[in-house]
C-alpha cells in the first residue's frame, strides 16, 4: 500500500530514487513524487498524477532536479484525498523545509489539523500526511526556539520524535529537512520499512525490490523503532529514544528474481514460475524418500499443535482462499476442527479463542494489516500464533511463534498467483505433519507425500494449454456477467477464479458452492451466460454434472476444468480444459491454473493493465 524509498550517501540520488519507485510501482500508482536537498541546502519538489513515467518525463521536461546525495520518492495508493498533484508525496511543512513520506493512516488528523489551523498553519492537500508534515515542522521550530538541545544533536530527530508520540494511527515514514541536509530519519508503527545498508551509504525502502540493486544486507524495523541516518554513520532507537542494537540481515532474494525477463507480463511469469516456486516450497520438507514432513520453523511446537482442538486459518482475498482450502486439508487429513475466517472481522467480533487454539496467519508479504491484526488479537487471547509467509523478516513472520516460508521468490504482479499455490502446498504439507501425529498411517503419509512432489510436474503440463485458455478468453471476454461453480476442495478455486477474473479484467464475477447455484443465484442465467465448473473427478463429481446439466437448461454455456481422461464431459460442456489425475486434496493447486490463465488472457484482450489493475495495490498495509 503506496511506496517508499529514500537515500543519504555519496551516490546521486535522484536516478537511485526514480529507479527503486519503478520497482515499488506495484504497491500504488495514482501518483509520485520525489524531493531532495541539493548541495547548497535547498529543497526541491516535483510531483505527478499517474504513473512514475510521467513523474521521470515531467523531471526530464526542462525542469531537472539538482544534484544531490539525500532525498525521498513516493508512489501513491490513494487513501485520504482523490489522486491529485496536491494529494501526491512528499508534502513539506508550512516553513518549506521539511519533506516527508508516508505509508500508513494518521487516525487522528482532523483533531490535529484543527489546533494547526488554529495555530496559523494553512493546508494544500485533503491528506492525513500533510497534516503530520506540518506537525513536525511546528515542533522543529518550537525546538529552535528553545536552543536548549545537546551539541550535535538531531533537531529533526527530536521533532519527529515528539511529533509521532501525538499521532494515533499507523506509519512508515521518512522526512528529511533543508537545515539538515545529510540528515534523514525514519521510522515505522505498523507499516513496513527496510534499511538497505552499504558503504557509507543507506537506502530506506518499503520492500526489498529497491533495496536489492544496491545491497543485500538489510535491517528490518520493528514498530515504534526509528532510524537516523548520515553517510557512514547511523543510530537505532525506539520513538521513546530508547537505544536499539540493529540486527543486519541478509535479503533472500536476488535481483534478476525481479525482472521481468521475456514475458509481457509479472502474471503471465509468475503463473509460469509456479512449477519452480512449489520445488521451491517442498524442497527439504516433503521428504519422498523416507516418507515424511519436516517443517523446521515449527518443531519445537510440534506436540502443542498435534494436541490442539482448534485451527483458525485466516487472511484476506486469495490468501483467504487459500485458508479455504486448508479448512479442508485440515479438517480431512489432520482430523481437527478448523475454521477460515476473514481477518479483518476476526477480532471485531469478540472471538472464542479457547485453551488448545491455534492460530495460522496467511499472508503473502507478511504485512497485511488486517491478517496482522488478527494474529494479535488471537494470541492476546492465548492462541498459538504461526505464519505462512513468503516475505522473510515481515511483521507477521517477526510476531508468531513459529511458521513456515513459501519460499515462491519476489511475487510482483497485484494478483496473486504463485503465492496462492505455494500457500495450498505449505498447508498440505501442515495438514500431513499435524495428521501424521495424530491418526494418519505411514502408507497414506507416503501416498500423498509422493502426489504432493508430483504437482510440478503435474502444473508444466496444464501450462501447455495456455494458448487453448486464450481462445476460450476470447470467444467469452465481452460478457460482463460470469458464474464459477465447484464443489468440496474446489469451491475455494471457484472463488479465487471469480477473484482473479474481477481483479484483473473488471468483468463482474461470483464463485460459490455449486450447489448454492439453486438457491437463487440460477435466477442469474441466461442464454449465452459464461458458466466455469470446476468439475475433477472426485467425490462429487456426479452432483457437479447434475449442477452443469440445470445450468445448460436455462442457456449458460459451460467451460469445464477437467480430469484427464475424462470424455463424459465433453457432452455436457462447449469448452474444456484438462489437469493430470491426482489425489482429490492436492487438486486445487491444478485445477487453479486454467482459470489464472483465462483471467490473464480475458485482461490482456480487454486492454487491461494486468500488473496495475485499477484502484488495487499489491499490499495492504491500511485498515
Amino acid at each position: 500500500m503506496c511506496g517508499i524509498v529514500a537515500y543519504v550517501g555519496r551516490k546521486i540520488a535522484q536516478p537511485l530514487l526514480i529507479e527503486g519507485l519503478k520497482r515499488l510501482e506495484y504497491r500504488g500508482y495514482d501518483s509520485a513524487g520525489i524531493a531532495v536537498i541539493d548541495q547548497t541546502g535547498g529543497l526541491h519538489l516535483r510531483r505527478a498524477v499517474g504513473r512514475i513515467s510521467v513523474l521521470e518525463s515531467s523531471i526530464g521536461d526542462g525542469q531537472p532536479l539538482p544534484e544531490s546525495h539525500i532525498g525521498m520518492a513516493h508512489t501513491r495508493w490513494a487513501t485520504h484525498g482523490a489522486p491529485t498533484e496536491a494529494n501526491a508525496h512528499p508534502h513539506i511543512d508550512g516553513a518549506g523545509r521539511i519533506a516527508l513520506v508516508h505509508n500508513g493512516i494518521i487516525e487522528n488528523y482532523s483533531v490535529l489539523k484543527k489546533l494547526l489551523t488554529e495555530k496559523g498553519y494553512t493546508f494544500k492537500s485533503q491528506t492525513d500526511t500533510e497534516v503530520l508534515a506540518v506537525l513536525i515542522g511546528d515542533l522543529y521550530h518550537e525546538l529552535q526556539q528553545r536552543n536548549h538541545l545537546p551539541a550535535g544533536a538531531s533537531l529533526l530527530q527530536r521533532a519527529v520524535q515528539s511529533a509521532l508520540h501525538e499521532v494515533e494511527g499507523t506509519y512508515g515514514i521518512a522526512v528529511i529537512c533543508k537545515e539538515e541536509p545529510d540528515t534523514l530519519v525514519v521510522a515505522r508503527k505498523g507499516s513496513p520499512l527496510i534499511i538497505g545498508v552499504g558503504k557509507d551509504e543507506y537506502v530506506v525502502a518499503s520492500d526489498a525490490s529497491a533495496i536489492v540493486e544496491h545491497t543485500t544486507q538489510v535491517i528490518y524495523l520493528n514498530d515504534n523503532e526509528m532510524a537516523v541516518l548520515k553517510p557512514g554513520y547511523f543510530r537505532t532507537c525506539t520513538t521513546d529514544d530508547i537505544e536499539v542494537s540493529p540486527v543486519v540481515s541478509q535479503l533472500e532474494n536476488k535481483l534478476d528474481e525481479y525482472e521481468l525477463g521475456d514475458y509481457e507480463h509479472y502474471m503471465l511469469k509468475e503463473i509460469f514460475e509456479q512449477p519452480a516456486a512449489i520445488r521451491r516450497c517442498l524442497s527439504g520438507r516433503a521428504e519422498q524418500r523416507e516418507g515424511r514432513i519436516v517443517l523446521g520453523g515449527i518443531a519445537d511446537h510440534a506436540r502443542e499443535l498435534a494436541k490442539a482442538h482448534r485451527y483458525i486459518l485466516t487472511g484476506q482475498g486469495t490468501a483467504w482462499h487459500a485458508a479455504l482450502v486448508g479448512d479442508y486439508l485440515m479438517e480431512d487429513l489432520a482430523k481437527v476442527v478448523t475454521e477460515a475466517t476473514y481477518a479483518s472481522e476476526f477480532r471485531y467480533r469478540n472471538p472464542i479463542v479457547e485453551e488448545g487454539t491455534v492460530i495460522v496467519a496467511i499472508s503473502q508479504s507478511g504485512e497485511t494489516a488486517d491478517t496482522l491484526a488478527a494474529l494479535r488479537e488471537g494470541k492476546e487471547k492465548g492462541a498459538t500464533g504461526l505464519g505462512v509467509i513468503n516475505v522473510v523478516g515481515s511483521t507477521i513472520a517477526r510476531e508468531t511463534d513459529g511458521g513456515i516460508y513459501l519460499h515462491a521468490g519476489p511475487e510482483i504482479g497485484v494478483a496473486s498467483t504463485k503465492a496462492f499455490t505455494c500457500q495450498c502446498a505449505v498447508l498440505t504439507m501442515l495438514a500431513l505433519y499435524i495428521g501424521r501425529r495424530r491418526f494418519m498411517g505411514q502408507a497414506q503419509t507416503e501416498e500423498l507425500i509422493e502426489g504432493l512432489c508430483a504437482i510440478p510436474d503435474q502444473i508444466e503440463k496444464v501450462l501447455q494449454q495456455s494458448e487453448l485458455v486464450k481462445t476460450i478468453a476470447a470467444k467469452f471476454c465481452e460478457r460482463e456477467n460470469w458464474l464459477f461453480l465447484g464443489r468440496g476442495y474446489h469451491y475455494p478455486i471457484a472463488l479465487e477464479g471469480a477473484l482473479k477474473l474481477k481483479e484483473i479484467s473488471y468483468i463482474h464475477a461470483e464463485g460459490m458452492p455449486a450447489a448454492e447455484m439453486k438457491h437463487g443465484p440460477i435466477a442469474l442465467i441466461n442464454e449465452g451466460m459464461p458458466v466455469v465448473f470446476v468439475a475433477t473427478q472426485g467425490m462429487q463429481y456426479d452432483k457437479v454434472i447434475s449442477n452443469i446439466e440445470e445450468v445448460r437448461a436455462r442457456g449458460g454455456h459451460i467451460i469445464a476444468v477437467a480430469t484427464e481422461g475424462d470424455t463424459q464431459i465433453r457432452r455436457y460442456s462447449d469448452h474444456v480444459v484438462y489437469i493430470p489425475e491426482a489425489h482429490e486434496s492436492l487438486q486445487p493447486m491444478l485445477s487453479v491454473v486454467p482459470l489464472q490463465l483465462l483471467a490473464y488472457h480475458a485482461a490482456v484482450i480487454r486492454g487491461c493493465n494486468v500488473d496495475k489493475p485499477r484502484n488495487l495495490a499489491k499490499s495492504v498495509t491500511v485498515e
